[in-house]
């Protein structure tokens, strides 16, 4: 997060003098660099692709299953997965009275795949809305330092076309370091008034590198939606950790961690069982999943580490304090305790 940062800093102070002393960049280089101004009314925005995404490599990297809630749509809640204090959502319904369910937004599986050029996300969720659409925006989220607080969040936003294009695709960076708010990952007492991802870094073909992400819908296996980033943007980062996000208005990028911009209050909660703060109420619409690890072995204390990346105990165990929504993310008989499994 420090080298981010101080990147930013560097070149919002010379961007004036490379801007005018510099034809661009050395070759090879994709440099941080905000996007700033716009194009005149009526003067549309020309852009030459040069690399396209291809198909999937043929063998992915990690991955992570998430709760189905069409199962309990009816009931007006959810089987697991929602704690809003641990920043995991599992709310895909609308707010206060959570009877309308969005197969859209509800994420049943999460994918990533790399190869040398590209990383790969996708987001496998429930199914399509009622005019067949996908009307939502996805989301995948980098953690390069794997502190819990993402360096950069690649976002589509209403996916429609089954080829790969920029069109919606927006990558956004935290240059300040406030994603995560005071306290990494738990929401914070006070809600913050940070700005989140406050660097608009490429904007549907706009930006260093026009070609520095896209998606589609994939064709072979709907409902899915597949973003792809250079990994020239992530500065070759090869361990990481990832997580995948759907919802519509609330997944914003200057909102997060969402969870420290709301009161539990305010936000709700998507399960009976939390009969005080239940249903949702401003936090709606949303979706997320654990993180995933790539290029590393967990060592099990990571923030937001899905369960399968947990090294076993010499009991056979998650270890102590891996963080839970449900009993059945920690070992047989062990409970899930404030978001944590409590073992002996």
């Amino acid at each position: 997060m420090k080298h981010l940062r101080t990147r930013y800093y560097l070149v919002m102070t010379v961007l004036a003098l490379l801007a005018a002393c510099s034809p661009g960049a050395s070759p090879g280089e994709t440099p941080i660099v905000p996007l700033t101004g716009g194009t005149p009314a009526g003067q549309p925005v020309l852009i030459q692709h040069q690399l396209i995404p291809n198909q999937l490599p043929g063998q992915r990297s990690t991955h992570a299953g998430d709760q189905d809630s069409s199962s309990m749509a009816a009931k007006k809640t959810v089987p697991g997965g929602d704690r809003f204090t641990f920043g995991m959502f599992e709310r895909p319904f609308n707010a206060n009275t959570m009877d309308v369910y969005f197969p859209s937004l509800d994420i049943q599986d999460a994918l990533l795949y790399q190869d040398d050029t590209w990383v790969y996300g996708v987001i496998i969720v429930k199914g399509r809305e009622a005019n067949d659409g996908l009307p939502g925006k996805y989301a995948l989220e980098l953690d390069l330092d794997r502190d819990g607080r993402g360096e950069y969040l690649v976002m589509v936003a209403h996916p429609a076309s089954a080829d790969w294009t920029t069109d919606g695709v927006q990558v956004w960076a935290d240059a300040d370091g406030d994603v995560g708010g005071t306290t990494v990952v738990r929401s914070d007492d006070v809600p913050s008034n940070g700005d989140g991802y406050e660097m608009l870094i490429f904007d549907q073909g706009r930006g260093q590198d026009a070609d520095a992400a896209w998606a589609r819908i994939s064709p072979d296996d709907p409902p899915a939606i597949q973003l792809a980033v250079k990994r020239s943007i992530l500065g070759g980062a090869t361990a990481y950790m990832a997580g995948m996000w759907a919802g519509n208005d609330v997944l914003n990028p200057a909102l997060f961690d969402i969870n420290d911009h709301f009161t539990h209050d305010q936000a709700g909660e998507a399960s009976k069982d939390l009969e005080y703060y239940y249903p949702i109420k401003q936090v709606s619409e949303l979706d997320n999943t654990c993180r995933m690890t790539v290029g590393f072995v967990a060592a099990g204390n990571e923030p937001l580490l899905c369960a399968a990346a947990v090294p076993p105990s010499e009991s056979g165990c998650f270890a102590y304090g891996h963080a839970c929504s449900i009993a059945a993310e920690c070992c047989s008989g062990v409970p899930c305790t404030g978001g944590r499994c409590r073992y002996p």
